[in-house]
C-alpha cells in the first residue's frame, strides 16, 4: 500500500489527486497499481423517528476498501456502477453509528435515509473500530458527484496497492507515463505534473508525532537509566557488604565466572520481578493518556493499549538492563585480591569502590537536569498558551454548530433567512444579550481564505485575507469594540450589501499609513467591491497555539456573502453560558426539526480544546522529570546513608578529635550537594542538545530559556540537600565510643 499523489517539481509544488487524473492514471496503470480514493464530507444523517445528526464521512471510489484490504461485516460494500453519475444513493455507516444510532440492529441494513437531504439506502456495516481515513463514520460513493470536478481540483487522497510481482519503480514509470500523457492533453492543468509516492506511515505519522513521540522516548529512557543506576549502586552496596561471603565462596573453589553469573543471575530475577508492576503502571498510564485526548480529536488507527508486545517488549528491556547494569557491580564485587578482601573487610573495599558509586550518582542527576528542563519547557508553553491574551473575553460566549443542506436550503438567500430569523429568536431570550451566526466560530475556525485586490492599488499574487460571513451584532457579542468607523445596521447585516468590517492587521497591511475606512477591496476576480466601514479592535479569533500566534488580516462582511451550509451560532450570555442550551436547541427544531446541532460548547471549552495536545505534552514530561528528580534525590540519599554508615569510624575520630555535630553536619551535605553539583554542571551542559529538538513545539519559550535552566539548577541544589539532611543528621548522632570500638 502507497500513498499516492502528484507533484509539480517546477512549481515546487506537491498536491493530492483530482478526480479525473485518478480515474485517467487508473486506466493507464491497471496492470500494476490499482488506486482507491476518499474525499472528506461532512455528513447530515437524519431517518424517521430520530434527530438528524451531523457526522464526519468521506466519499470513496468503490475499489477503495478493496484496496485496503477491508469488507463489510455486514452486507457488502459499494458496487462500480454505484460509483458512477446519476446512481442511486448508497451508503456504508461505521460500527459506531450501527451501535450507537441503530443498536446494532442486522435490519439497519436496506433501510432509506437522508444524507443532506438526499434519500440513501444503507448497504453494508463496517468493522468495529474502522473510520478511515481519519474518524470518518460514514461512506458514499465518490462518482456521482466527483466526476463533475476539474481537473485543477487536486482534492482526493488516495492510496495504491501494488499488484503481485509489481514493484513501486514499476508503479512510478506507469503514472509518470500517464502523468506525461495528460501534461501533453491538458497543458493548462497538468502540465509539469508527475507521480508522487509516501509510505502509509510517512502520510499517517507527520514529522510532528514522530518528533514527540522520539522526544518522550528519550525521556523515558533518560528515567530508566536513572533507575538502572540506582540499582547498580545497590548492587555495589549490597557486594561490598557480600565481600567476604564471596572472598569464602572464592577460597573453597568458586571461579570467577561463576561468581558473575550468580550475582549477574540475582539482577534478572530482580529486573523481571519489575515487569508486572511495571506493566500495572503502564495500563494506568495509557488509561490517563487516552481520557486526557477528546473524542475524534485523534485519528482512530492511534491507539494505546498494553498487549503481548508490549509485555515482551518490556521483559526484555527488563533483562537487557539487568544483565548490563548488574555486570558492571558484578564484575567490581570479584574484582581484586580476595586474600586482601578477607584481611582488610568489607571497609576497605568500600572504599576502593566509594568513586564509582559517586560517578554514578553524578550520572543520574546530570539525565534528571536534562529530563526536568525539558518538562519545564513544556510546562512553561503550556501555561503560555493558557494564559495567552487572545484579545477578547470567552467566560460569556457560547457557541454551537448546524448544518443547512436539503432542498428546502437550494433557494437564494434560503440560508440567509433562516439564520436571521434564528438569531433574533434567540436574541429575545431571557438573560441574551447578542447574538449572531456566522461561517466561523470564535476560536473554533471558520472563513474563506480568498485572495484580494485593493482598490488603487497595484494587485499582489498570493496576497490573501481571512473573509467572515456574519450576521449583525458579531463584534458585539464577542466583545470586539470599533477603534474607528461604525459596524453593520440590522439592515445591512439581513442583506447583500457590501460592507466590510476589518481588524486592525488588515487596515495597516494594506492601508499604511492612511485611514482604512472608506477603503475599498475585492476577491480576485470577482466584481462586488467591499467598502471598509469599521475597523475592529485586534482580537485572534482562531486562539493561540504553536504556529498560531499572530491574528490574520481578517474582514467582516453580511452573511448573505458567505451562506454557507456549516453555520455557527455565537451567543453572549449574562449568565451561565451553558443554559441557553436547551432554548437554542428548541428554537431551532422549532424552524426547522431536520436540522443537526453539534460541537454545542462553551467558548472557554473551545478555547482548551485548541491545545489539549500541549496539555499532555506538558504532563506527560513533567510526570518524567519528576520521576527522574525523585530516582536522583534517591541515589544521593543511598548513596550518602551507605557512605555515612562506612565511615561510622572516621567520623568517631572527627568528633573524639573535636568536630561538632554540625561540623559532620555540614560535611555530609557538603558532599551530597557536591556530586548534585558536578552532576548539574554536565546536565546543563547536555540538556541544551536535547531541547533544541523540541523549537517546534513550543510557545512563546525557546529550548534555551534562561528561566528554565535557572529553575532548574535551584530546585537539583534544594533536593540534593534536602536528600543528604537524613543521613547527615544520623552522622551527627554517631557516639564516637561506639564508633571506635568498631572493628
Amino acid at each position: 500500500l502507497l500513498v499516492v499523489g502528484a507533484q509539480n517539481q517546477r512549481a515546487g509544488a506537491s498536491d493530492a489527486l483530482s478526480y479525473p487524473d485518478l480515474r485517467d492514471w487508473n486506466e493507464a496503470a491497471s496492470s500494476v497499481i490499482d488506486i482507491g480514493a476518499s474525499q472528506w464530507r461532512s455528513m447530515t444523517l437524519s431517518d424517521a423517528g430520530r434527530e438528524p445528526e451531523r457526522y464526519q464521512g468521506a466519499a470513496i471510489t468503490s475499489n477503495l476498501f478493496p484496496v485496503l484490504g477491508i469488507e463489510p461485516i455486514l452486507g457488502r460494500g459499494f458496487a462500480p456502477d454505484e460509483d458512477r453519475p446519476g446512481a442511486a444513493g448508497v451508503m456504508l455507516l461505521s460500527h459506531h453509528v450501527w451501535t450507537t444510532r441503530y443498536q446494532s440492529d442486522p435490519g439497519t441494513v436496506g433501510r432509506s435515509v437522508l444524507i443532506e437531504g438526499t434519500p440513501h439506502t444503507i448497504i453494508g456495516v463496517m468493522p468495529p473500530g474502522f473510520a478511515f481515513p481519519d474518524n470518518q463514520r460514514l461512506w458514499i460513493p465518490l462518482g456521482p458527484t466527483g466526476a463533475s470536478s476539474p481537473r485543477e481540483a487536486r482534492n482526493l487522497f488516495a492510496i495504491g496497492r501494488l499488484a503481485p510481482g509489481a514493484s513501486r519503480e514499476q508503479a512510478r514509470q506507469a503514472l509518470d507515463a500517464a502523468a506525461s500523457q495528460l501534461a501533453k492533453t491538458y497543458p493548462r492543468t497538468n502540465g509539469g505534473w508527475t507521480s508522487r509516492f509516501e509510505t502509509l506511515r510517512e502520510a499517517f505519522l507527520p514529522d510532528e508525532v514522530t518528533l514527540i513521540l522520539g522526544l518522550m522516548m528519550a525521556a523515558a529512557v533518560l528515567v530508566l537509566f536513572i533507575a538502572c543506576s540506582n540499582v547498580a549502586n545497590l548492587q555495589l552496596a549490597r557486594g561490598v557488604s557480600r565481600q567476604r561471603e564471596i572472598a569464602v565462596r572464592a577460597a573453597i573453589g568458586a571461579g570467577r565466572g561463576r561468581l558473575v553469573r550468580l550475582l549477574l543471575a540475582e539482577s534478572v530475577v530482580l529486573g523481571l520481578a519489575s515487569v508486572p508492576l511495571g506493566i500495572l503502571l503502564a495500563v494506568i498510564g495509557t488509561r490517563l493518556l487516552s481520557a486526557a485526548m477528546p473524542v475524534d480529536q485523534v485519528p482512530y488507527y492511534v491507539t494505546w493499549s498494553v498487549d503481548w508486545r508490549t509485555m515482551l517488549y518490556a521483559a526484555g528491556i527488563a533483562v537487557v538492563t539487568a544483565l548490563v547494569f548488574g555486570l558492571f557491580p558484578a564484575l567490581h564485587v570479584v574484582r581484586g585480591s580476595l586474600h586482601a578482601t578477607l584481611k582488610d573487610g568489607m571497609h576497605g573495599a568500600s572504599i576502593r569502590r566509594s568513586r564509582l558509586r559517586g560517578s554514578l550518582v553524578v550520572a543520574q542527576v546530570a539525565m534528571a537536569v536534562v529530563a526536568l528542563v525539558g518538562a519545564l519547557l513544556f510546562l512553561r508553553s503550556y501555561a503560555n498558551i493558557g494564559g495567552a491574551d487572545i484579545g477578547f473575553d470567552t467566560a460569556p460566549l457560547m457557541s454551537m454548530r448546524m448544518m443547512l443542506t436539503g432542498e428546502s436550503y437550494e433557494a437564494k438567500d434560503a440560508r440567509l433567512r433562516r439564520v436571521t430569523d434564528l438569531v433574533e429568536r434567540i436574541e429575545a431570550r431571557p438573560g441574551v444579550e447578542s447574538a449572531f451566526a456566522s461561517n466561523f466560530v470564535p476560536i473554533s475556525g471558520g472563513g474563506w481564505g480568498p485572495e484580494v485586490e485593493i482598490d488603487g492599488r497595484t494587485p499582489v499574487p498570493g496576497e490573501d485575507i481571512t473573509l467572515i460571513g456574519a450576521t449583525a451584532h458579531m463584534n458585539r457579542t464577542i466583545g470586539l469594540p470599533l477603534v474607528r468607523g461604525r459596524d453593520f445596521t440590522d439592515a445591512e447585516g439581513r442583506s447583500a450589501t457590501p460592507v466590510a468590517v476589518i481588524n486592525e492587521t488588515m487596515a495597516s497591511r494594506f492601508w499604511p499609513g492612511r485611514e482604512a475606512v472608506g477603503g475599498r477591496f475585492r476577491m480576485k476576480d470577482q466584481q462586488v467591491w467591499f467598502t471598509v466601514i469599521g475597523v475592529a479592535k485586534e482580537a485572534n479569533l482562531y486562539g493561540v497555539g504553536v504556529g498560531n500566534v499572530e491574528p490574520p488580516s481578517a474582514a467582516f462582511v453580511p452573511f448573505a456573502y458567505q451562506q454557507t451550509p456549516n453555520v455557527g451560532l455565537t451567543i453572549r450570555m449574562r449568565g451561565v453560558p451553558s443554559s441557553i442550551t436547551a432554548a437554542v436547541r428548541d428554537e431551532v427544531h422549532a424552524a426547522d426539526p431536520n436540522i443537526p446541532i453539534f460541537q454545542v460548547r462553551t467558548t472557554e471549552e473551545t478555547r482548551r480544546l485548541g491545545y489539549w495536545q500541549e496539555a499532555v505534552y506538558a504532563w506527560v514530561f513533567a510526570t518524567i522529570g519528576v520521576t527522574g528528580l525523585l530516582l536522583a534525590s534517591m541515589g544521593v540519599f543511598g548513596v550518602l546513608a551507605y557512605s555515612v554508615s562506612q565511615r561510622s569510624r572516621e567520623i568517631g575520630v572527627r568528633m573524639a578529635l573535636g568536630a561538632s555535630s554540625r561540623d559532620v553536619l555540614r560535611l555530609v551535605v557538603t558532599d551530597g550537594v557536591l556530586l548534585a553539583g558536578i552532576g548539574l554542571a554536565i546536565g546543563l551542559v547536555l540538556a541544551p542538545l536535547g531541547t533544541r529538538f523540541a523549537q517546534t513545539l513550543l510557545y512563546r519559550v525557546g529550548p534555551f530559556d534562561p528561566l528554565a535552566f535557572i529553575a532548574v539548577s535551584v530546585l537539583l541544589l534544594v533536593v540534593a540537600a534536602a536528600a543528604s539532611y537524613a543521613p547527615a543528621r544520623r552522622a551527627a548522632r554517631i557516639d564516637p565510643l561506639a564508633a571506635l570500638r568498631e572493628q
